[in-house]
């Protein structure tokens, strides 16, 4: 396996110092794997890479975000999407990010984006701030001159954005294919949703693909713990 896989990272343009770093991370998954599950690391599922990541999150302090970093690798290496997947929404969750910008929703008017931008509002946090309340919803649109119907759309995909994962496009095709909110995914059984989504993508040629399954477990069981904050 390393072999190949170092030569994999080495044509991604990965630096020997990270490629190290990379099969090191690899190595300690794998040895949790064989310790605890008598599993490889080509038949660890995504339950086993949760397991991996809470024990290494058991220190204060501790992160296993670097280690999913080279996980990812090794899954994208072997082709498994699933796990591949599964360890970036993982980390992503991990990672403090600034605010994510409304103009990088897919579909998204950059002229509706700028006259929201003159009055103050860029991002998904500033969107939900004032735009949470039908008060709130109404008020931006007057003052932006935006359409209500505009201004709602880009609160509930701004609420959508909330759930690890979820941005520019996975919103807008949860969005579009009529789960509008945070409050709304929570209602979605996994499997239901990847059928629903993935008849939508055909039905509508949708640039874009349905979740997979570890993908829709995560999402749903992240989007029942987020507290509802729209009046919609």
């Amino acid at each position: 396996m390393e072999e190949g896989f170092r030569s994999f990272l080495k044509k991604g343009g990965r630096s020997e110092s990270a490629a190290k770093r990379v099969i090191s991370y690899v190595r300690r998954f794998e040895r949790y794997l064989n310790e605890k599950c008598s599993k490889g690391l080509d038949e660890a599922d995504t339950a086993d890479l949760e397991a991996f990541v809470a024990l290494i999150e058991q220190k204060p302090k501790a992160s296993a975000k670097g280690y999913l970093w080279g996980i990812g690798y090794y899954y994208e290496y072997t082709s498994n999407e699933e796990m591949r997947n599964f360890a970036g929404i993982l980390r992503e969750e991990r990672i403090d990010r600034r605010p994510f910008p409304l103009r990088e929703f897919r579909g998204v008017n950059p002229e509706h984006v700028e006259k929201l931008a003159m009055v103050g509002i860029r991002n998904v946090k500033e969107m939900l701030e004032a735009g949470k309340t039908a008060r709130g919803r109404a008020s931006l649109s007057a003052e932006a001159g935006v359409s209500g119907n505009i201004v709602s759309e880009l609160v509930e995909l701004s609420d959508l954005a909330r759930i690890p994962g979820v941005k520019g496009i996975r919103a807008r095709l949860y969005h579009d294919a009529g789960v509008k909110t945070v409050e709304k995914m929570a209602e979605w059984e996994p499997e239901d949703l990847r059928e629903m989504v993935a008849e939508f993508v055909v039905r509508t040629g949708f640039e874009g693909i349905a979740p997979l399954p570890a993908e829709a477990r995560f999402t749903i069981a992240k989007a029942r713990r987020l507290p509802k904050i729209l009046d919609c």
